[in-house]
């Protein structure tokens, strides 16, 4: 008999699932699902305890989803991609699975997994997809064949694909056989901390609601809002992509759907910019592999002799830096596993350009927080702030952490959500409490700023200056 497997990995979703597809075609063949969870592998990639919940619940529902169908998903725990490897040939050999299908992932480790066991299943037909993208790696390049290294023009070339095709959503599969019953839920060997899953779905139900209702109601209006944390401008669907819940081509129909000017530069365009910003550092990932090991993309930047002040560093990490701005950001990001893009920039920018703290401490910290941790995103934006990645901001522009606030937070409604101690500062003197409370003569239960903006500033451009000559 012939028998299917699917394998799952970073893409629980019924919808618009590519392999899933693939694999239930035939309705006359076997068709098995699969999940194995790597704890071990995870905490060497610092996974985030709520990231690990969320993943677990859209594992729960998608089990449940499938078993709707007639689709069993077995469910296996090992340590990490070796013992990984091992358990899908071990499986197949055990269901005599005839073709596996996957999706694929774009990682260092995650693609080495996959071709070294392509090799291993001679007897096996081997399917992946390129599925959490909206068009594949390769597709998009310069005149000379090469990957494109600043986003503007791979933001043109990529549109001016997209409107000779848009890439198509298959269906969820049909009815295979009699449901199946499903008792219990599956636990992972891992960390976790609850999450919020009024505001980060955990079913496709909610999810495709959610997308629905931004499209309608918000994406026209991205632009003039999606910088103000105080307010609720942004899609809030970065976790349900980055674990698969929703893939990127349902993204874009249903925004064209709603907003179809977004293609030209009408209203939604900003917000299709930004994952076309997610697609170029998925793309860039798979043709410099060295961006998943630790390495700058702008080399000389390896020169810079960073500050290393634990002292800092955890001040950064609990929100304690005395700047308004960047403590509420941090805090709101250990308290949901979740920051504001804005404020990800600022805070970015503060530990790198104002305390000299290598950018990769601030990556690993992101990641071991974030409900929504996605390693190409993830690196591609600290790299960004350091200005040691492609299409990098220059490393002498460097953000002023209080006008920032000023800019961005003008009532500074967002830092009284999330800096209680400063409740009792008035008005626009909340960017800047040392000065107020000086003046008012009141003590805060607040810290003084832990470096000065301006000299920290000249210290970072000099510091950047000696790299690039070295």
């Amino acid at each position: 008999m012939t028998t299917h497997l699917v394998w799952f990995r970073a893409d629980l979703r019924l919808h618009d699932n590519i392999a899933l597809a693939a694999a239930c075609r035939n309705p006359n063949v076997r068709v098995l699902a699969l999940f194995i969870a790597t704890p071990e592998q995870w905490h060497q990639h610092h996974m985030a305890p709520r990231q690990a919940a969320c993943l677990q619940a859209l594992l729960n529902a998608l089990r449940r989803g499938l078993a709707e169908k007639g689709i069993p998903l077995l469910y296996e725990e090992v340590s990490d991609f070796a013992a990984q490897r091992e358990k899908v040939q071990q499986l197949c050999e055990q269901h005599h699975v005839t073709h596996l299908f996957y999706n694929y992932q774009y990682e260092f480790n995650e693609q080495q997994r996959d071709r070294a066991l392509e090799k291993n299943l001679p007897q096996v037909t081997c399917q992946g997809f390129d599925d959490s993208v909206m068009l594949p790696p390769g597709s998009v390049m310069t005149g000379n064949h090469e990957m494109y290294k600043v986003f503007t023009p791979f933001k043109n070339a990529y549109l001016k694909r997209l409107k000779e095709g848009l890439p198509e959503c298959v269906a969820a599969p049909a009815q295979r056989a009699t449901a199946l019953t499903v008792s219990g839920d599956i636990t992972f060997n891992y960390p976790q901390q609850d999450f919020d899953s009024e505001r980060f779905p955990t079913t496709e139900k909610a999810a495709i609601a959610q997308l629905r209702h931004f499209c309608q109601q918000s994406a026209a209006e991205y632009e003039a809002r999606r910088d103000f944390p105080a307010i609720e401008g942004t899609s809030r669907l970065s976790a349900c992509l980055a674990l698969g819940l929703l893939s990127p081509r349902q993204c874009l129909h249903r925004l064209l759907a709603e907003q179809p000017q977004a293609l030209d530069g009408g209203a939604g365009a900003v917000w299709l910019n930004e994952l076309i910003w997610r697609e170029f550092y998925r793309h860039l990932m798979t043709y410099h592999p060295n961006l998943c090991k630790h390495r700058p993309f702008i080399r000389w930047t390896d020169n810079v002799k960073w500050q290393h002040d634990d002292a800092l560093l955890q001040a950064w990490q609990k929100g304690e830096t005395g700047y308004p701005i960047v403590d509420a950001a941090m805090r709101q990001l250990n308290e949901t596993g979740w920051m504001h893009n804005r404020l990800r920039m600022i805070v970015a920018s503060f530990l790198v350009k104002d305390l000299l703290i290598d950018w990769r401490a601030g990556e690993r910290y992101f990641i071991s927080q974030l409900i929504d941790g996605d390693l190409a995103a993830n690196n591609g934006g600290w790299q960004w702030a350091a200005s040691t990645g492609t299409d990098a901001a220059p490393y002498f522009r460097i953000f002023n952490p209080t006008t920032q606030g000023q800019k961005f937070d003008a009532d500074g409604e967002f830092i009284r959500q999330w800096l209680p101690e400063l409740a009792n500062v008035p008005g626009k003197s909340i960017h800047e409490p040392w000065v107020w409370a000086a003046k008012a003569g009141v003590k805060l239960a607040y810290p003084q700023p832990i470096v000065d903006h301006k000299q920290a500033r000249v210290a970072t451009l000099a510091a950047y200056e000696v790299a690039r000559k070295a």
